[in-house]
């Protein structure tokens, strides 16, 4: 028999959340989606308020820190939402009997090998973004014996700010744009994600069974360079009739940023193909979408 319910989304005005209202939900399910404004998660009271009046069956936590530049500097506030407002969330679903999905990222990884990582593999984060997201994973999953942990990549999308948009952007101001090619990863099309989640909440809603629950890997199924995926970004354009700027691959010394990023921190999906039968995510296959979403905008 088919279980329905709300799922209730904190950072309803992330990627994630924003991709889950254009994503058509399983049948009996329902959309909540919580705002930083309805419901600030480093606020234990707002949280524990916004669950009570929710009817939730399952709770995502969407929200985070995502300035992985200015955590270098703001170190507090980073752990803050992404370590502390994390275990709130947890605590709180958990205090209702409710599991816990957890968005977490690649980042957590140093990215020193050169295969996908496994959720078993040793996470050492080169950030304090990634020290932060970690952070939070562990205390998300001590918060609530039922949290699923997802750990996404390079997320791209029609909404809020993301690789695609800044590619786009920089493509109609220059002749030419300088990328990384020595950044290996696995885009992630937040719309993919979110059929992911709403895949994944009916199995967790009732799930009892330990091994339903833990870390996850969940992301795109190409692993290509940040060079590639913005050349792929400009094919789409260039498909859709847009003069493109050239591409010059350049190496990361070439580009400063006050945070460190992990040279290799490609995913291993397979955890969750067997668990719960979700495969990478075709993330080629849902780019020409996104990028003329991205180029009809006024």
């Amino acid at each position: 028999m088919t279980v329905g319910g709300t799922l209730a989304v904190f950072g309803g005005a992330s990627q994630i959340g924003r991709a889950l209202a254009e994503t058509a939900p399983p049948p009996g399910w329902r959309l909540l989606l919580l705002s930083r404004a309805a419901a600030d998660i480093t606020d234990a009271g707002a949280v524990a308020a916004a669950l009570a009046g929710s009817a939730a069956r399952v709770v995502l936590n969407a929200a985070a820190f995502t300035a992985v530049d200015r955590a270098e500097t703001e170190r507090e506030a980073a752990f803050a939402v992404n370590c502390d407002g994390a275990a709130l969330v947890a605590a709180a679903a958990a205090a209702r009997g409710l599991p816990v999905i957890h968005i977490s990222s690649d980042y957590v990884f140093a990215g020193t090998k050169r295969q996908p990582y496994v959720e078993a593999d040793a996470a050492v984060p080169v950030s304090v973004y990634g020290a932060s997201k970690l952070a939070g994973e562990r205390a998300v999953l001590d918060a609530n014996e039922r949290a699923a942990v997802l750990r996404t990549a390079w997320l791209f999308g029609a909404h809020n700010a993301n690789f695609a948009r800044s590619i786009l952007r920089l493509a109609s101001q220059r002749d030419e744009i300088g990328v990384v090619d020595d950044q290996i990863g696995c885009p992630t099309a937040a719309g993919d994600l979110a059929a992911a989640v709403w895949a994944l909440a009916p199995r967790l809603a009732t799930a009892e069974d330990a091994d339903l629950f833990g870390v996850f890997h969940c992301c795109g199924d190409d692993v290509v360079s940040r060079h590639q995926f913005a050349a792929a970004v400009l094919a789409e354009a260039a498909a859709l009739g847009v003069d493109v700027a050239r591409l010059k691959a350049i190496p990361t010394s070439a580009y400063p940023l006050p945070a460190a990023r992990p040279a290799y921190s490609a995913l291993s999906c397979a955890r969750l193909r067997t668990v719960h039968g979700i495969g990478p995510l075709p993330w080629r296959r849902s780019l020409a979408a996104c990028v003329a979403r991205l180029l009809g905008e006024p």
